[in-house]
């Protein structure tokens, strides 16, 4: 087609759009911009992705109410240890190798509480064995008690913590139902809480040297707070106290006759 410029004016525009920086070609035949249309064509929708609705967050479960229910529910000693064995909610029972329940006589007059089992107790599945029970045993012998006779033993917790730590708040907390209902069942005279968290778990104070020896009330019993026999091992000199809380132990139980 020919172009209606003329030679000069053809030249004139060429020469004003490489001024405007026009100077490369982006095609071998020119562009009717004037024939394209209004509108440019519309790019694909990407495709999406069906995302899964995320799940409600479950509600925290209140382990305590938990342990207060099935406790409750236990109407002899053999029905609440089968209910503490299959309580799931602690996280102690899973790195633990048995439930520790109870040892010694039930029904005797005398209930020894003391904190959580050790390397011995989780493996024999019974509180108060290896170098701390043989001592408990030596102590009770000397005021004529006997675990197979007239006394029975528990602890405040029956799993082992990890590496023998101390036990957390919020795991005495929830496993305190089992314990109080533990007592309920027993049935005994008198309670001898043995160490702080003994002391913590039944009467909600700590500070065994301060505590040991006096007499306190909990859970519609007498309650008398002495050194942990494992405490003792280690502090050989407080056995003289020990002694003494012994001798107010049997004390009372003659009163009681």
């Amino acid at each position: 087609m020919e172009s209606a410029l003329d030679p000069h004016t053809a030249r004139a525009l060429l020469e004003w759009q490489i001024e405007l920086g026009a100077t490369d070609a982006i095609g071998d035949a020119p562009i009717d911009r004037y024939a394209l249309p209004d509108k440019a064509p519309k790019a694909p929708k990407a495709k999406t992705v069906a995302t899964a609705i995320p799940s409600k967050t479950p509600e925290p479960v209140d382990a305590a109410a938990i342990a207060q229910q099935v406790a409750k529910s236990a109407g002899s000693l053999p029905a609440l240890q089968a209910a503490m064995d299959a309580f799931e909610h602690c996280d102690l029972k899973r790195g633990a190798r048995q439930l520790v329940f109870a040892d010694g006589t039930p029904g005797a007059r005398v209930m020894i509480i003391g904190e959580a089992p050790g390397r011995d107790e989780d493996r024999e599945g019974k509180p108060f064995v290896g170098r701390a029970g043989q001592l408990l045993d030596r102590m009770l012998a000397a005021i004529d008690l006997d675990r197979k006779q007239n006394v029975y033993i528990t602890n405040v917790l029956p799993w082992r913590p990890p590496q023998n730590r101390d036990p957390k708040p919020e795991e005495i907390g929830m496993m305190k139902p089992f314990l109080e209902r533990h007592v309920a069942l027993a049935q005994p005279e008198v309670l001898v809480v043995m160490g702080n968290i003994s002391c913590q778990a039944v009467l909600g104070k700590r500070g065994i040297t301060r505590l040991r020896g006096r007499w306190d009330q909990a859970l519609n019993l007498p309650v008398i707070p002495m050194f942990h026999p494992a405490y003792l091992l280690r502090q050989p000199q407080m056995k003289r106290q020990a002694w003494a809380d012994l001798l107010e132990l049997k004390s009372r139980l003659e009163a009681r006759r």
